[in-house]
């Protein structure tokens, strides 16, 4: 079991006369592994009641706020404990740091770093979408020392809520994969949403570089976030461009060029907005002085995640089967179009079967409604769960219109009964939707 942190070096963060050697840190007595450093987080639940739990299945330490005998490190406050073990981490580190930001397409471009770098040394990012004033510290203070490269995803649905968490990251190269209307209703306007992202430009350690989305209506105000002792990058722009993209139903394969260096890869991806992805991602790349043709290699046949645009096949009771296309984690405007097309490549019937995009305030009817063009020429039948998509159903010509339902469990056994032999299913929807519990049931026997 090898040591992720020394006692001397928690009792120096932590200021305590006590320490022990801890091999990882947990918040989830779920998962935590015997050795780990159980942190007692407040929240919904207190985990200060699952401390006795953390140390029965093997915790070396627990950092509490609350008194508490044993293996207990005290602190005033668990979560700035957890904020000084992630920037201390940051400060001990040697390896390169990327944090990536984006309404569309961050923890496909943090996964895709995570491959592309692993040609050049050990990479250390979030096996899950740990993005949130919690997720980036916990992510920085699991990072081991023998680290080459951190990718940390950093996301948000208020204003202020970027800049304090790249500070803890102080990135060598930091991107925005996109503007777009996500958290509308939380954030009031387009405008407000590009401010918030372009803030993390100025997070960046001196001499870094800011990759920048060049096709953005915002490129003005991004550029001039970036710092005067930084760089700027701009992919889907003169630096780094896609030469051609020629997608079929299960694939994508590109030509793009890097500061004049022409790099030709395969995804395990349709569509153009992966292969807007996988420049991002080598433009990231080139920002770290890569060799960009290793970057290409190592990053062809990039397959999606999960909930994330994951292709499968699905066996029907009836017989034969269909093409599952999971994109149930989120959804915004932008991710919703670019879904539709990949579901327009497939072949058989096309199934969309939407749940609602959520956080958008006043604009939720409009944005839902303006997804129709694009959904008519993508999809021969919709099934729809929510309010928003209720009205996107309703728009939709009568022999387009599956079924409506007011939640996703409702929908799903209506769906599943009504798929047949040979149709490809698109399935999205953002994450409070639960989409996901469609996926569950179209993947299950009964």
């Amino acid at each position: 079991m090898s040591e992720l942190w020394k006692a001397d070096e928690l009792k120096a963060i932590f200021g305590t006369e006590q320490g022990w050697d801890i091999s990882g840190i947990s918040i989830d007595t779920r998962t935590l592994q015997p050795g780990d450093l159980f942190v007692a987080l407040a929240g919904e639940r207190d985990g200060h009641d699952f401390v006795d739990a953390a140390f029965a299945k093997g915790a070396a330490a627990a950092l509490v706020s609350k008194p508490m005998a044993g293996k207990a490190i005290h602190v005033p406050d668990t979560l700035k404990g957890l904020e000084a073990l992630g920037r201390e981490a940051r400060a001990r580190s040697s390896a390169k740091t990327v944090a990536v930001t984006g309404s569309v397409g961050k923890t496909t471009v943090k996964e895709m770093l995570r491959r592309a770098l692993s040609a050049f040394g050990r990479v250390h990012a979030a096996e899950a979408s740990f993005n949130n004033h919690i997720g980036v510290p916990l992510t920085l203070a699991r990072m081991p020392l023998d680290a080459d490269f951190g990718v940390f995803e950093i996301g948000m649905n208020h204003p202020g809520e970027i800049a304090p968490l790249a500070d803890l990251v102080r990135p060598d190269a930091a991107i925005i994969t996109c503007v777009d209307k996500a958290h509308l209703g939380l954030m009031g306007s387009e405008l407000a949403i590009a401010k918030e992202k372009a803030s993390i430009y100025g997070a960046l350690a001196p001499g870094g570089t800011a990759v920048i989305p060049g096709e953005t209506a915002y490129l003005q105000l991004l550029r001039e976030a970036v710092p005067p002792n930084c760089r700027a990058l701009l992919f889907n722009g003169p630096e780094a461009r896609l030469l051609d993209v020629l997608s079929g139903p299960e694939t994508a394969e590109i030509a793009a060029e890097v500061l004049d260096r022409k790099l030709y890869l395969l995804l395990a991806a349709p569509g153009r907005h992966m292969a807007s992805n996988a420049l991002a991602t080598l433009t990231v790349c080139a920002a770290l002085g890569l060799d960009l043709e290793m970057a290409a290699a190592a990053l062809s046949g990039f397959v999606p995640y999960a909930g994330r645009g994951a292709r499968r096949r699905i066996k029907l009771a009836s017989g034969g089967d269909v093409l599952l296309l999971d994109e149930s984690y989120n959804a915004s405007g932008a991710s919703m179009r670019a879904a539709f097309a990949v579901l327009k490549l497939q072949p058989g019937r096309h199934v969309a079967v939407l749940g609602d995009m959520l956080e958008l305030g006043e604009h939720a009817y409009a944005e839902h409604l303006a997804l129709g063009p694009v959904l008519r020429e993508s999809a021969d039948i919709v099934f729809a769960a929510g309010p928003g998509c209720g009205a996107l159903f309703d728009s939709l010509p009568q022999a387009m219109q599956g079924a409506h339902a007011p939640s996703a469990a409702a929908l799903a056994p209506v769906v599943k009964a009504a798929l047949r032999n040979g149709d490809a299913v698109l399935v999205k929807g953002s994450y409070g939707s639960r989409m996901r519990d469609v996926v569950s049931v179209l993947e299950s026997d009964c």
